[in-house]
């Protein structure tokens, strides 16, 4: 019962919440007109009610008196033929008049009116009496009224005493109806009263209804609508048969809602379109792209970025970035990232970051928001990050801190190795242009002093280091040819007519240096994919190498031959190897590691020959320009060796396919021939 109760309570709640305010305030202004009219009506008939029974009272007390001052004598003489006679004259002359009883001064009635008990008394009569009032012993002889309820109505019972000369005879008992006039019109007020009250809320639980369904639920309707569109439902729709400026505003609100879903699907497919090609900008960028929001937690990553710091495979969205890059990034970070965090939405990223003392790691800052740091995890590394703040369209709030990651360890390699190379060549440069200067300065100035031996031996001085200059500016230009992003078209290659041009060039040479040039070619050997001019270049600057650092009587051989090699760097294809070996002076262990960097010569630390230190650099990258490796095998006193692999050519390749690619790969040589070293 008491949940029925509680489930009646709630529906009729949530029936109420749902009216307007202005229904409600209706409501209960009605509600309050509509009780004080009833209650104005409800107490005019209460009065009206009592006037009348007052009066009943007033007209059965006189009826009474007269009554029984009539029939006492009658009575006393119990004459009751007259009594009856007189009382029926007297019941009959009004109709307010509902009884008459006499009775004894025990209450036994001997005479009544409708009804008597005068007839024949017998062993079946019943005895019948009436219930007297006490009557106060100082007004025994004033009538008592009182009333009490009948079907008909409130009936008015007045008891008289009935005296003659000083005897008490009885009572007289005399029902008055009441008015019923007055009856039927208090009767009528009230029934009008209570019909008037129930067509009010009639009216007004109709007038609600009816502002439900054509007024308060369409507008439900719209306010429900207008939100979901706020709230970016644009596919909300208002489907009700409503005529006139409803119906019209019930349209318009469909017709807005149509247009703006076609405006949204127009600019989601444009929203689409825009975040693929960002997507696909962000994702194809060779820098680090990151994106933080206000607290620090990652928003975006590229693939670079996770690239850079071993983050595939994890789920680091959603991550403080503090916890993630390494602990070089972090130290030198933290501060900047904390400092544009509490910016002033109007401040710029100008703010300066003091060096950290305690830490190893290089940083510089580069410009405002620009930081170099150095990294020795997860590999050792330069990058350069940018920090850029990101506000809305206002520039009013910021929204987060864009990051950008640049890997720069090969351009400061680069960097630091230009400005090595501008320092070697600026140096080997100045050495023959001060020498030839000098030369010349002192034949013009002092010409005819000199001997006419004297005179040539500076000449020839000054020739020899005009072709050094010219060796050295051909070598840099080589190199700088070879270390540029041009391609080389590869083509099937003769090794024996290119050994053989080789050993015409530098028989003379080897002869005056009293040294043996010999080579050792395989018969029959086949074509190799390369370039002629390259590896003719190649050729040139090793066995030149050797017959300057070989001392007479010594020996010069160039090898080539065909093997299959095991190594998965040609995918077990055959190749040809091509070695030159020497027995010169040899290359110290320590100077192995940096012989082919550019300037580097082993002179350098004997102060005995000379040499521009590039030509095994322009060697290194032209083997790598033929997609292999240049190896050597050298003791001091004992030797040198050089050798490299090249791909066979393939006569059902082109070249423009890039089958090299395929077969020519970098290699190291785990076993070394014995016919390396003399």
């Amino acid at each position: 019962m008491f949940n029925l109760l509680a489930k009646i309570k709630e529906i009729l709640r949530r029936w109420w919440s749902e009216f307007t305010l202005q229904t409600k305030l209706m409501a209960a202004a009605t509600l309050a007109v509509s009780l004080f009219m009833s209650g104005l009506t409800f107490w005019a008939v209460n009065t009206i009610q009592k006037d009348a029974q007052l009066n009943d009272t007033r007209f059965g007390r006189d009826l009474g008196l007269l009554l029984a001052s009539n029939v006492a004598p009658l009575i006393a003489e119990d004459n009751l033929t007259d009594v009856a006679r007189f009382s029926s004259r007297f019941y009959q002359s009004t109709s307010s008049v509902r009884y008459i009883i006499y009775t004894d001064e025990t209450g036994q009635i001997f005479f009544g009116i409708p009804y008597s008990s005068a007839e024949v008394q017998n062993s079946l009569t019943i005895e019948r009496r009436l219930q007297l009032p006490n009557f106060p012993v100082d007004h025994d002889t004033l009538p008592l009224v009182r009333q009490h309820k009948s079907p008909n109505g409130e009936v008015t019972d007045v008891f008289v005493p009935l005296k003659h000369e000083g005897k008490h005879l009885g009572y007289l008992a005399i029902g008055i109806n009441p008015n019923a006039t007055v009856v039927n019109s208090s009767n009528l007020t009230r029934d009008v009263t209570i019909a008037v009250f129930v067509a009010i809320w009639a009216m007004v639980i109709l007038g609600a209804v009816f502002n439900a369904l054509t007024i308060t639920r369409p507008i439900k309707e719209l306010l429900v609508g207008v939100k979901n569109i706020a709230a970016g439902n644009f596919k909300q729709r208002i489907n009700l048969p409503f005529g006139g400026e409803l119906g019209e505003l019930i349209f318009s609100f469909n017709e807005m809602a149509k247009r703006l879903e076609r405006y949204e699907e127009q600019n989601i497919e444009e929203l689409t379109a825009e975040k693929a090609k960002l997507d696909t900008l962000v994702s194809t960028i060779v820098d680090g792209a990151i994106l933080l929001d206000t607290h620090l937690n990652l928003l975006l990553v590229n693939p670079t970025a996770r690239r850079m710091f071993v983050w595939e495979g994890k789920d680091v969205i959603g991550e403080n970035i503090l916890q993630l890059l390494p602990a070089e990034l972090t130290t030198q970070l933290q501060t900047p990232l904390e400092q544009m965090i509490q910016q002033n939405a109007t401040e710029s990223n100008e703010s300066e970051l003091e060096k950290n003392p305690e830490t190893t790691s290089l940083q510089q800052k580069i410009s405002p928001g620009e930081y170099r740091i150095s990294l020795s995890q997860p590999t050792s590394r330069i990058v350069r990050v940018l920090l850029t703040q990101v506000f809305d369209q206002h520039r009013g709030t910021l929204k987060g801190i864009a990051m950008t990651v640049q890997d720069i360890t090969r351009e400061v390699e680069l960097n630091e190795a230009k400005s090595q190379f501008i320092s070697n060549v600026s140096h080997e440069l100045r050495t023959p242009l001060f020498n030839i200067k000098s030369f010349i300065e002192t034949l013009s100035e002092f010409g005819e002093d000199l001997t006419e031996t004297e005179r040539k031996e500076f000449l020839e001085t000054a020739n020899h280091e005009t072709d050094r200059l010219t060796r050295l500016v051909n070598d840099v230009l080589d190199l700088s040819r070879l270390e540029s992003s041009k391609t080389y078209h590869l083509n099937g290659v003769d090794l024996s007519q290119l050994i053989e041009q080789t050993l015409r060039t530098y028989q003379l040479n080897a002869k005056d240096k009293e040294l043996v040039l010999n080579k050792e070619v395989e018969p029959n050997l086949p074509l190799i994919l390369g370039h002629y001019d390259l590896l003719l270049q190649v050729m040139t600057n090793l066995v030149g190498n050797a017959l300057k650092f070989t001392p007479s009587g010594g020996i010069i051989v160039i090898r080539a031959y065909h093997f299959k090699t095991k190594s998965k760097q040609f995918n077990d294809k055959s190749c040809v190897r091509v070695e030159i070996s020497d027995t010169g002076i040899g290359i110290a262990p320590e100077d192995q590691a940096a012989i082919f960097d550019r300037f580097f010569r082993v002179e350098n630390r004997v102060h005995t020959l000379e040499g521009t230190g590039l030509g095994l650099s322009i060697v290194k990258n032209i083997i790598d320009k033929h997609h292999s490796q240049i190896h050597l095998i050298s003791e001091v006193g004992i030797g040198t060796t050089f050798w490299f692999d090249l791909a066979l050519y393939q006569d059902n390749c082109s070249p423009s396919e890039g089958c090299n690619n395929e077969t020519i790969l970098p290699r190291t040589v785990d076993v070394h021939p014995n016919s390396l070293l003399f």
